[in-house]
């Protein structure tokens, strides 16, 4: 269980009290002890420690973020309220969508071709709100995304499809393929997945409304296409753009500037190894231009980011699986309306492009790039962590209900289409 703080109280899960019962009956697994990377720049004073870095994240309004994002899915708001000098970034996005739909990769079946050529293969352009959902990959007893994707396209499945899935005693469901999974709590924009059938009578109507009818208000499909069997989601893209907002409220709840507590809950078996450190005069504030000059250092380049990753394969820790190329990386601060008290949040905005991702990669470097920014590190601080021997040396993963996936391009990116310049 994660103790999380007063002004977070509503991400709480959603089955604690039923899990409480059977959690009570088992024995405590060992507390693992973590050991506090040991720093030796100049900065190894000043830098946060896992815990502080935990507590300084997760002491947000978050909320705000967590409605805009709600609101941005339902179609009742629009990312250029943020990026007001950037409105025609913002507009082509969708642009960018319909450019894909134009490239090779997704042409329609060609008829001269036969067999496995002549199945009907359908790109799916959706939108989801992260919190509503348990993350993307389908998993036993718990709201995926993918497992209502697949629930929906069920009944557009062939009949040869539909009798093997019912000699197997398995549910009768489609088979979604995506650009990329998103964790539990991150949202998505531009979300790309297909799905294919031997049926010839299927709409790309009837998809998007079968689906739009599943869950309103939580997700939504903006684009359904017909496209050649050689488009896959996920090999055909170029690049992934993720967008993190950060709330910067300098004095939390308008009242008192932000303070590092001791003996905060991160969870039942975490130690960070200095549990009971003393901040001292350890930074409680950051500027944001730092941050930007931090990402600039890894914009353009090919890197390994392994130690910028989280729950990776051991297969996936090392070599080439671990390379991204970072198209474009930028930090700017912006205002966020809100409607519902008629205020302006002061936010700041990630901007990362890629033609890759790995496992909660951009949230651990949105948290690394601003402890670093933080303690005053040198404009190539990320590059040098890089250098590290485990990946204790960066923050531990920022809260994912500030990540958004924006779009995915299957064209060479194009640098006027971004949001921050």
């Amino acid at each position: 269980m994660i103790k999380l703080p007063q002004s977070l109280a509503w991400a709480r899960p959603r089955n604690l009290m039923e899990n409480a019962a059977v959690s009570s009956s088992l024995p405590s697994p060992p507390a693992k002890n973590y050991a506090h990377y040991e720093h030796k720049d100049a900065c190894s004073l000043t830098r946060w420690t896992s815990r502080e870095c935990f507590q300084f994240m997760y002491s947000r309004p978050w909320e705000k973020i967590n409605c805009f994002y709600s609101d941005l899915v339902q179609g009742r708001r629009t990312l250029s309220e943020i990026f007001k000098k950037e409105v025609n970034a913002v507009h082509a996005i969708d642009e960018t969508l319909e450019i894909c739909g134009n490239s090779k990769l997704v042409s329609f079946p060609d008829k001269s071709r036969t067999g496995r050529w002549e199945r009907v293969t359908f790109k799916i352009v959706l939108s989801y709100h992260g919190y509503s959902f348990d993350g993307w990959q389908k998993q036993p007893g718990l709201n995926t995304v993918q497992g209502l994707i697949e629930k929906c396209l069920g009944v557009f499945i062939d009949n040869k499809k539909a009798e093997q899935l019912k000699e197997k005693n398995l549910p009768k469901e489609g088979c979604a393929v995506v650009a990329g999974r998103t964790d539990k709590g991150v949202t998505a924009l531009g979300q790309v997945c297909s799905f294919y059938t031997w049926r010839k009578d299927v709409k790309a109507e009837d998809i998007m409304n079968a689906i739009n009818d599943s869950s309103p208000g939580k997700l939504r499909v903006t684009s359904v296409s017909q496209v050649s069997r050689e488009f896959h989601p996920n090999f055909s893209a170029k690049w992934r753009r993720y967008l993190y907002i950060f709330p910067l409220n300098d004095e939390l709840g308008g009242t008192e500037p932000f303070r590092f507590e001791k003996n905060v809950q991160i969870g039942d078996n975490f130690q960070d190894g200095q549990p009971d450190e003393d901040p001292g005069n350890k930074p409680v504030k950051f500027e944001v231009s730092r941050v930007n000059q931090l990402l600039l250092q890894i914009e353009g380049k090919l890197h390994s980011f392994r130690l910028f990753a989280r729950d990776t394969k051991a297969s996936r820790s090392f070599g080439p699986p671990t390379e991204c190329f970072i198209s474009h990386a930028r930090a700017a601060e912006f205002y966020l309306p809100c409607p519902e008290d008629g205020t302006s949040l002061k936010v700041m905005c990630v901007e990362l492009v890629a033609d890759r991702f790995l496992r909660k990669m951009v949230r651990v470097l949105v948290a690394t790039a601003i402890r670093e920014a933080a303690a005053g590190a040198d404009a190539d601080g990320l590059l040098r962590l890089m250098e590290a021997t485990c990946r204790r040396a960066t923050a531990p993963p920022a809260p994912p209900y500030g990540l958004c996936l924006v779009d995915v391009g299957y064209t060479d990116f194009d640098a006027n289409f971004s949001l921050i310049p």
